[in-house]
C-alpha cells in the first residue's frame, strides 16, 4: 500500500510543475485524494461489497469533486490534474501512465448491462472537458484534445480533436512517457476555413480580371476604336487638342 502511495505522489511531481513538496501533495491535491480513496473502494468492491465502497466513492466526490465508481479499474501512474467534474463509470478501464484534466467523462451511452464504458490504453492524455462515451478502446499513446467528444474506437499513436472526435494526426511512433502538450493540437476546422478563404480570394481576383476584360470588349464593340481628329483650318499640327466626348 505504501509503495503504491509513494508512486502516486511521484507521478504528481513528474507531471505537475506546481507541486512543491510532499506535504502539499498529500494535503492539497484532490486528484491524489480521489485516487487513494478509489483504490480502497475498489478493493472492497472486488471482494463483493457494494454499500461501503459506494459510500467511500460518494464521500470522495463530496470532498474532491471527482466521481470514480468503485468498479472502475485504474492502472499505475494515474494522474488527475485539478479534477473538478471528472466522472469515471463502473466498467471503465484505465491503463498505466494516464493523465486526465478537469471535466473529463469516461461514460456510457445507454442503459445496457455489462461493459458500457471505455477502455483507455497506456500513456494517454485526455484534455479538459473531453467526453469519451461508449464501450470501445482508446489505444496507447493517444492524445484527446480539450472539449472533444469521442464515441468510436481510437487506434494507437493518434491525436483526436473535435465534436465528434476526428483523428487528425497519426505518427505511429510510440512514446515512453505521456506527452502533456495537449494545447498544441491541430485544428482541422480552422485549416479548412483557411483553405476556403484562400479559394474565395482567388476566385474573386479571377472574376475581377474577367469583368475588366469584358468591359474593354464592350467599349470596342459598341463604340468602335477612337477616331483621330483632323486639325481644323488655321490649327497647327502637333498642337495637343483635347478630344471632345462626341469625337468617340
Amino acid at each position: 500500500m505504501f509503495r503504491q502511495i509513494s508512486r502516486d505522489i511521484r507521478v504528481i511531481f513528474e507531471r505537475d510543475p506546481a507541486a512543491k513538496s510532499i506535504w502539499e501533495v498529500i494535503l492539497c491535491y484532490p486528484g491524489f485524494h480521489a485516487v487513494l480513496s478509489h483504490r480502497v473502494a475498489h478493493w472492497l468492491y472486488s471482494h463483493k461489497m457494494v454499500i461501503l465502497p459506494r459510500l467511500i466513492s460518494q464521500l470522495s466526490r463530496f470532498f474532491t469533486g471527482i466521481e470514480i465508481h468503485p468498479g472502475a479499474k485504474i492502472g499505475q501512474g494515474f494522474f488527475i490534474d485539478h479534477g473538478t467534474g471528472v466522472v469515471i463509470g463502473e466498467t471503465a478501464e484505465v491503463g498505466d501512465n494516464v493523465t486526465l484534466y478537469q471535466g473529463v467523462t469516461l461514460g456510457g451511452t445507454g442503459k445496457e448491462k455489462g461493459k458500457r464504458h471505455p477502455t483507455i490504453g497506456n500513456n494517454v492524455v485526455i484534455g479538459a472537458g473531453a467526453k469519451v462515451l461508449g464501450s470501445f478502446k482508446v489505444g496507447d499513446n493517444v492524445k484527446i484534445g480539450a472539449g472533444s467528444v469521442v464515441n468510436k474506437p481510437v487506434p494507437d499513436d493518434t491525436t483526436v480533436v473535435g465534436i465528434p472526435g476526428r483523428i487528425v494526426l497519426h505518427r505511429g511512433v510510440p512514446v515512453k512517457n505521456p506527452d502533456l502538450r495537449h494545447d498544441q493540437l491541430p485544428d482541422p476546422v480552422n485549416e479548412m476555413l483557411k483553405c476556403l478563404m484562400q479559394r474565395v480570394e482567388y476566385l474573386e481576383q479571377r472574376l475581377n480580371e474577367e469583368e475588366s476584360r469584358c468591359n474593354v470588349f464592350e467599349i470596342i464593340q459598341y463604340n468602335g476604336p477612337p477616331k483621330s481628329r483632323v486639325p481644323a483650318s488655321g490649327e497647327r499640327e502637333g498642337v495637343d487638342v483635347r478630344m471632345r466626348p462626341d469625337d468617340l
